[in-house]
């Protein structure tokens, strides 16, 4: 193909690609720059491109290629990096002062919701928080391990309906 041919079908193939710049930058002047970018490389390297092939998808691929190195760049630029030394200490974790009432409220009402499963769910649910295996559980418990899973998963299950109040908080 010459390079008259070539920069005739770039041409023709231009209004194409302009949806999907705007898809890519959101912006209607970065999807112009974004174009002319692509244009440019592609006619810059119009003998890389093999005859018979499809211009159109070849065009696609220099356009998102050419996105993704200029966004990279971008968040480089902007990408801070502190080399100062940290001689002062903003934050400071040497004062402070914990409030834990909050947390004994959750724990109180966790313990409750705890106590409302039956027992059980309970024994095999407290076992497993306690660390210990299921298989352990089963041998401990007399019981198949499918059914250890299962009053383990009851249970959490029942444990989140009681704590339903709690599940925004964390």
């Amino acid at each position: 193909m010459t390079a008259l041919e070539f920069s005739y079908e770039l041409n023709s193939l231009s209004p194409l690609l302009k949806p999907y710049a705007l898809k890519l930058t959101r912006d209607s002047e970065d999807a112009d720059d974004l174009m002319q970018e692509t244009m440019m490389k592609a006619y810059v390297n119009r003998e890389k491109f093999a005859d018979g092939t499809n211009l159109k998808a070849w065009l696609y691929t220099i356009m998102k290629n050419t996105f993704i190195t200029n966004y990279q760049r971008m968040m480089r630029k902007n990408t801070f990096i502190d080399t100062t030394d940290n001689m002062h200490y903003i934050n400071s974790t040497d004062i402070r002062v914990e409030n834990s009432a909050y947390q004994s409220f959750v724990m109180k009402d966790i313990n409750v919701a705890i106590d409302k499963l039956s027992d059980t769910y309970k024994k095999p649910f407290l076992m497993y928080f306690r660390g210990f295996k299921y298989h352990e559980i089963a041998d401990r418990l007399s019981i198949p391990i499918g059914t250890v899973k299962n009053r383990i998963h009851i249970a959490r299950k029942d444990l989140k309906t009681y704590l339903k109040g709690y599940a925004t908080k964390f």
